[in-house]
């Protein structure tokens, strides 16, 4: 990673980010604000509109995203774009990314490793607590997003299972110091035999263009309508993994909720139910690579004030404790999901 575009990235100014955004053929009023994201920066600004084409508050403002630098190639990016594009064209709730005048979606930052894009501003919220028809309109939502995305895979992103998520980020995490001594060879071992184990059942499991990280969080609704927002994390995987991170525990109350999601799911698309094994091996790959994640990242300010334990020695006993549970429902089945 080119360390002028890293050093560029972590000290983007507002009129920096005015400058770029005004690439894409609209001119800001001036007001920019930093939205919440750990991984990229993302920033909200103000536009000037004709009254006359204002049909909703959120017409007067536009997003531009600033990817990190180093993660994913251009043509990486270009196909998170591509399937934004073709939900947009299906008549799917997914926000696509506007075109420069150039015709492209994706410009590079004065001059640097940064790649941005700019999105129009839509209004929703999140919700914590979902209805029985919340639920069912989601699961409907993400079968018409799994529809399109069975159509091609995606060639230049990762595919999800124990290669991409566990064994390279446990070979990162061993090679890194963000792990006490402690816990070190505890954590090590005990990642690498889970994935050793659940490893086969990854062989015959479906795969094909996902959301990849579908929980509430990326669920907006307004009134009774909902859609998804970001995509970052796109890749091909098992259909189950847009379908799990919404309704996560293990209790009857969640057992319940997630009959309901897939019914609503499997009105428009069969889901193969035997993928449901998958479940937990695929909480313990997110357990792991989200520890590979922050590790690589430590260096970023943002990601030290958020995570300030994540060296220390309580965070690696809980993550430890954590693994250890997972390997007595996997290993023999003390909770199903």
């Amino acid at each position: 990673m080119d360390e002028s575009s890293t050093k560029n990235f972590y000290e983007l100014t507002p009129d920096k980010v005015l400058d770029a955004i005004e690439e894409v053929g609209v001119r800001c009023t001036g007001r920019v604000l930093a939205l919440n994201s750990m991984e990229n920066r993302v920033y909200q600004a103000e536009i000037e509109v004709a009254e006359e084409e204002v049909t909703s508050p959120a017409d007067r403002y536009c997003v531009a995203k600033f990817y990190r630098p180093g993660r994913w190639s251009k043509e990486q990016i270009l196909a998170e774009h591509t399937f934004l594009k073709e939900l947009h064209g299906a008549d799917i709730p997914a926000v696509a990314p506007l075109s420069f005048p150039d015709g492209e979606t994706l410009h590079k930052f004065d001059e640097t490793d940064i790649f941005f894009t700019v999105f129009p501003k839509v209004q929703g919220r999140n919700l914590d607590e979902l209805t029985r028809e919340q639920l069912e309109r989601i699961g409907r939502l993400i079968a018409r997003v799994h529809l399109v995305g069975s159509s091609s895979p995606a060639k230049s992103r990762l595919t999800l299972g124990p290669d991409s998520y566990g064994y390279q980020s446990i070979e990162y995490l061993r090679t890194s110091t963000c792990i006490p001594e402690t816990f070190r060879d505890q954590f090590l071992q005990l990642s690498t035999a889970l994935c050793d184990h659940f490893a086969p059942r990854f062989t015959d499991a479906p795969l094909q263009r996902i959301h990849g990280d579908c929980h509430v969080g990326n669920v907006l609704w307004k009134d009774d309508f909902c859609f998804l927002v970001d995509f970052d994390d796109f890749l091909n995987g098992p259909p189950v993994q847009d379908l799990w991170l919404l309704t996560p525990g293990r209790d009857e109350d969640s057992l319940e909720r997630r009959e309901i999601l897939l019914k609503g799911y499997e009105q428009l698309v069969k889901f193969d139910r035997g993928t449901l094994d998958l479940v937990e091996p695929l909480r313990t790959l997110r357990i792991i690579y989200f520890c590979a994640w922050i590790a690589k990242r430590y260096e970023d300010p943002s990601f030290a004030r958020t995570f300030p334990d994540f060296t220390s020695e309580p965070y690696w006993r809980d993550i430890v404790v954590t693994l250890q549970e997972q390997q007595r429902i996997i290993q023999y089945g003390a909770a199903e999901w």
